[in-house]
């Protein structure tokens, strides 16, 4: 296959042809500062305003909950060390997830050098929160409860409304990185509880370097970067107008299409688990088999290291990611991986592949074909494979 077979979506997506033709006339005719009370500058505060009650709409809130950022981990950043700041006086005892992406982990650490106590809550074998473990972790001081809606590496879906009640019931605020879920499965802040929530545009065909903080109103969390007064005081700096647009063409097309997109890409999801499971020996689906993203499929392969097994996909055409930081020049495997049990070395033979509506069936299985080849080929390269094999004969 000549082109480009693109399995890396939660990684980044392409952007749409709706975002981009939102995004060019405030790239150069509206081109106003938001901020400016002339003509010019009320066209961008206008398109500003409509983003920001579409976004509201996407998940039952208020426009005035909706705060823009310059992407998820800034928004996960802020709701966290601005919660910590306003609520020390309450505690210092906050709770997150063992899985949570490095933008809330490091976050955690930093506020654990300014004298906060983290309490990291473990996840079962399908990398499910482990609830009665969160309920144990609880205290007076608890001041915040932070939780992915869904995993990034392996796509489960957490019991996001099952935490949120159990927060509420506690008094306790209640924040979910929603990155990898917004726009691809449901969510309504109101029903599951949720007084923060981070996402971001370029997981669902926007723009990079745009995202938001739905902060729920009542909460008295301060600004994270001052300046000036956009955002009504709480986000300082000239708001990002192309993205923002962007976001909203984005938002419209991925709610409209969301009901659709999730049935055609729980198809491919489970076509794809479904043919790695019967052709290839010796691999494990990582993550829940039901409760997990529509795309999202994460496999570990025994014997073979996952680094070598994207090289030798990138040089058949196919984008993918591991579940392994190896990737990222660490020799540690995926926190996450580890969190749900795995040994080092099966956690270092991870894959994940994420898809989007326009993948095809045929794109598929040329995947396929091409991972049980390089599978193999690694394999005869393993001692540990050639160890296996005689042990078991």
């Amino acid at each position: 296959m000549d082109k480009i077979i693109y399995l890396d979506n939660a990684a980044t997506t392409r952007m749409s042809k709706e975002a981009v033709d939102a995004m060019l006339p405030f790239l150069a005719e509206h081109y106003g500062n938001a901020s400016s009370i002339y003509s010019l500058g009320t066209e961008s505060k206008k398109a500003m305003t409509e983003v920001r009650e579409t976004i509201a709409r996407s998940i039952g809130a208020a426009p005035q909950e909706i705060y823009f950022t310059g992407g998820g981990s800034e928004a996960d950043n802020w709701a966290l060390v601005a919660t910590a700041e306003a609520y020390a006086d309450k505690g210092k005892h906050i709770i997150t997830s063992k899985i949570e992406h490095h933008a809330v982990l490091h976050t955690c650490e930093y506020l654990q050098k300014r004298g906060f106590e983290i309490t990291y809550v473990g996840v079962d074998e399908n990398g499910i929160l482990k609830l009665d473990e969160l309920k144990k972790a609880i205290r007076p001081d608890t001041i915040l409860i932070s939780v992915m809606f869904a995993n990034n590496e392996i796509g489960t879906i957490q019991p996001i409304k099952e935490i949120g009640e159990i927060a509420k019931e506690r008094g306790i605020l209640f924040h979910t990185d929603a990155v990898q879920a917004y726009c691809h499965v449901p969510i309504n802040v109101d029903e599951y509880h949720i007084d923060m929530l981070s996402a971001s545009a370029h997981k669902i065909n926007g723009p990079k370097g745009i995202g938001f903080l739905y902060i729920r109103k009542g909460i008295k969390i301060r600004s994270f970067i001052h300046g000036g007064q956009q955002e009504r005081g709480r986000r300082a700096g000239t708001e990002n107008i192309p993205g923002i647009a962007g976001f909203g063409a984005a938002v419209d097309k991925a709610v409209a299409s969301m009901e659709e997109r999730m049935a055609r890409e729980t198809e491919l999801r489970d076509y794809l688990i479904r043919r790695i499971s019967e052709e290839i020996p010796y691999c494990r689906l990582n993550g829940d088999r039901a409760k997990r993203l529509p795309n999202n499929v994460n496999f570990s392969f025994r014997f073979i290291e996952g680094e070598s097994l994207l090289i030798m996909l990138d040089m058949k055409g196919i984008c993918a990611s591991s579940g392994s930081a190896c990737t990222s020049g660490s020799l540690d495997p995926s926190h996450v991986m580890l969190a749900i049990g795995l040994p080092h070395e099966i956690a270092h033979g991870s894959l994940r592949l994420t898809l989007s509506e326009e993948n095809t069936r045929e794109e598929l299985d040329y995947a396929v074909d091409s991972i049980k080849e390089i599978v193999a080929k690694l394999r005869k390269m393993s001692p540990l494979y050639e160890d296996f094999v005689k042990k078991s004969k």
